[in-house]
C-alpha cells in the first residue's frame, strides 16, 4: 500500500487543493458513504413491507409493534454515542464498527427462528445503525469544507427519496419471490461493498483521546432516549396518555436527562459537550431539525393513508404516492446546495423553507373526499419544496458552527433531534388522527362506527372493502376529518421553524473565504479540514 502523509488544506480550497473538482479517492469514499446512507434509510421501509409475512411464520403477533420499536430505541439511543465515539477515537474505525455491527444485526435477524430472537436482533441491528448516519455526516464534513458540501445535498436528497420511494416496492418484491429473511441479507453484500471501499480510500488522522468513556453519562443519556421515544411509542396505543405506566416513563425520563445535563458540566470527557449550544446557529438547527422530523415523518405517514382510504389508491405502490413531495425536495435539496455553494449564502433557505412549509401544510389540511388527485400532488409539492430548503442545510450549518473537534457531537446531535422530532410528530399528530376519525365515525355511522375503529382508527385496504357502503363512506369521511386536524396541528408546529430561521446569523462558511473582521468564533474558520492524501 502507498506511504500516506498529512495535510492540511486551506480554507477556501478541496482537499486536492483544487477548487472545482474532488480526487478520485474522496468521490469512491462519497459512494461509499451514499451506499451507507442508502443501508440506514431502506431498513424500516423494506421490512415494513415483509411483516405479514414475517408474523405469518413466526407468529407472535402481540409483539410485532417491538420489532420496530427494539430498532428505533436502539438507534436512537446510539446515535450521539457513535458521534463522541468518532470525536475521540477516529472516525473511520468507528464508522466501520457501526458498519460491522448493523451488518451482524442484519444477518441474525434473517436467522431468527421466533419473534423474541428477531426483536432481540433487531435491537443488535439498530445498535449499529445508530452510527451509520452519523458517521456519513461526520466524515463528509471531515473531508468537504462547509461551502462546498452544498453540491453534495442533492446527492443525499436523492439516496433519501429512492430509499423512501423505492423501500416498499423493494420490500415487496423481495418478500414475494425471495422470502421474507431476504429484506434483511440484502443488507449484507451492499454492507460489505461499503466496508472495502472505506477500508481501501478513506485515511483520515488517527486518534486516541486521553480521557475515558463518559459511561455514567451514556447511560442517563441511554434512559433519557428511551423513555421520551416508549411515551412516544406507546402513548395513546398501547397505554393511555393519562396512565400510571406513561407517567413513569415520562418522570424517569425528564429525570434522566436533567441528571445528564447536570453531569455534563463535570464530566472529563462528555459525551454532548454543553459548550456547542452555545453557538446560536447550532440551537437554532437543532430546534429546525426537530420541527422538520415532526412535519416530514407525519405527512409520510398520513398521506398515504389518506390517499389509499379517500382516493381509492393502490396500496401496492405505496411509496409512489409521495413522489410529488419527494421529487420537489430533491431538486430544491439541489437547487440550494449549488446556491450555497456558489455565494456562500444560506440564511434565505430555512426561512423560505419554513414558509413553504407551512403553507403546504395549511393547504394539506383543507383537502376533503372531493380533493383529487393533482390537487392534492400539488399540495404535497409546496411541503416538498420547503423541507428541501431546511434537510441539508440545517446539518450545513450546525456543523460550521462548532469547531471541528466536535464535528462528531454535532452531527450525532442533529441527527438525534431529527429523529426525536419525528418520533413526536408520529405521536401527537398520529394521537389527533385517531381521537378525530372515532369521534366522526361514531357522529356519521353511530354504534357500527365505533366498533369499526374501536381497536384501530387506520384500517387496511382489506378491512375497508369488506364494510358496508354506508359505512365506508364515513370512514372517508372520518379520514379527511382526522389529515384535516393533523396537518392544522403540523403547520401551527412549523411556524416555530420559521422563527427559529429569523434569528440564524448569516456566518460565514468555513472554506468562504477570510474569517470576519470580528474574529468570532463561529464565523472563523476554526480548523481547516485535515484529511490523508493517498
Amino acid at each position: 500500500m502507498a506511504d500516506t502523509q498529512t495535510v492540511e488544506t486551506k480554507p477556501d480550497e478541496l482537499p486536492d487543493g483544487q477548487s472545482g473538482k474532488q480526487p478520485k479517492s474522496v468521490r469512491v469514499v462519497l459512494l461509499a458513504l451514499m451506499i451507507t446512507m442508502m443501508l440506514a434509510m431502506l431498513d424500516n421501509m423494506i421490512v415494513g413491507t415483509a411483516m405479514p409475512t414475517i408474523v405469518g411464520e413466526l407468529g407472535g403477533l402481540e409483539h410485532l409493534s417491538w420489532v420496530v420499536t427494539a430498532y428505533t430505541l436502539a438507534t436512537a439511543a446510539a446515535t450521539p454515542v457513535w458521534g463522541k465515539l468518532g470525536d475521540m477515537f477516529g472516525r473511520k474505525t468507528t464508522f466501520m464498527t457501526s458498519i460491522v455491527i448493523f451488518l451482524i444485526g442484519s444477518a441474525l435477524s434473517g436467522m431468527a427462528q421466533n419473534m423474541g430472537q428477531l426483536i432481540g436482533f433487531r435491537a443488535v441491528q439498530g445498535l449499529g445503525a445508530g452510527g451509520l448516519m452519523v458517521g456519513v455526516m461526520a466524515i463528509i464534513g471531515d473531508l468537504i469544507p462547509p461551502r462546498e458540501r452544498g453540491k453534495y445535498q442533492g446527492m443525499m436528497a436523492g439516496v433519501m427519496a429512492i430509499a423512501m420511494i423505492g423501500g416498499p416496492l423493494v420490500g415487496g418484491t423481495i418478500t414475494d419471490n425471495w422470502g421474507w429473511r431476504w429484506a434483511f441479507y440484502i443488507n449484507l453484500p451492499l454492507g460489505v461493498v461499503a466496508l472495502g471501499l472505506i477500508s481501501a480510500v478513506l485515511h483520515l488522522p488517527k486518534k486516541r483521546a486521553k480521557a475515558g468513556i463518559d459511561y455514567l453519562g451514556v447511560v442517563l443519556l441511554t434512559v433519557g432516549i428511551t423513555s421520551i421515544v416508549l411515551v412516544t411509542t406507546w402513548g395513546g396505543s398501547e397505554y393511555a396518555w393519562t396512565s400510571a405506566r406513561i407517567m413513569e416513563l415520562i418522570g424517569i425520563g425528564v429525570a434522566a436527562l436533567i441528571g445528564f445535563v447536570f453531569w455534563q458540566t463535570r464530566a472529563a470527557e462528555p459525551v454532548v459537550p454543553l459548550h456547542i449550544f452555545r453557538s446560536r446557529n447550532f440551537t437554532l438547527m437543532s430546534v429546525i431539525g426537530f420541527i422538520t422530523g415532526f412535519v416530514m415523518f407525519g405527512a409520510t405517514l398520513f398521506l398515504p393513508l389518506y390517499q389509499q382510504s379517500v382516493q381509492g389508491a393502490s396500496a401496492t405502490n405505496s411509496g409512489l404516492l409521495l413522489l410529488p413531495m419527494l421529487g420537489a425536495m430533491l431538486v430544491t435539496s439541489m437547487v440550494a446546495g449549488r446556491v450555497t455553494t456558489n455565494t456562500g449564502k444560506y440564511k434565505v433557505f430555512p426561512v423560505v423553507g419554513s414558509v413553504l412549509m407551512i403553507v403546504g401544510l395549511y393547504l394539506l389540511s383543507t383537502m376533503d373526499t372531493g380533493t383529487s388527485r393533482f390537487t392534492s400532488g400539488v399540495f404535497m409539492a409546496i411541503v416538498g419544496l420547503g423541507m428541501g430548503c431546511l434537510m441539508q442545510i440545517t446539518m450545513l450549518v450546525a456543523q460550521n458552527s462548532v469547531e471541528m473537534k466536535d464535528m462528531g457531537v454535532a452531527s450525532s446531535s442533529t441527527t438525534l433531534f431529527r429523529t426525536l422530532g419525528s418520533s413526536f410528530g408520529v405521536a401527537i399528530m398520529g394521537a389527533l388522527f385517531n381521537n378525530r376519525v372515532q369521534h366522526v365515525m361514531a357522529e356519521r355511522a353511530g354504534s357500527l362506527g365505533s366498533k369499526i375503529t374501536e381497536k384501530s382508527a387506520q384500517l387496511d385496504a382489506a378491512s375497508l372493502a369488506k364494510l358496508p357502503a354506508a359505512a365506508r363512506e364515513a370512514y372517508q369521511h372520518a379520514v379527511s376529518a382526522g389529515t384535516h386536524s393533523a396537518f392544522l396541528l403540523g403547520a401551527v408546529v412549523a411556524v416555530v421553524s420559521l422563527v427559529a430561521a429569523v434569528f440564524v446569523k448569516e456566518v460565514a462558511l468555513r472554506g468562504a473565504g477570510p474569517k470576519p473582521e470580528d474574529g468570532s468564533a463561529e464565523g472563523a474558520a476554526v480548523q481547516a479540514p485535515v484529511v490523508e492524501a493517498v
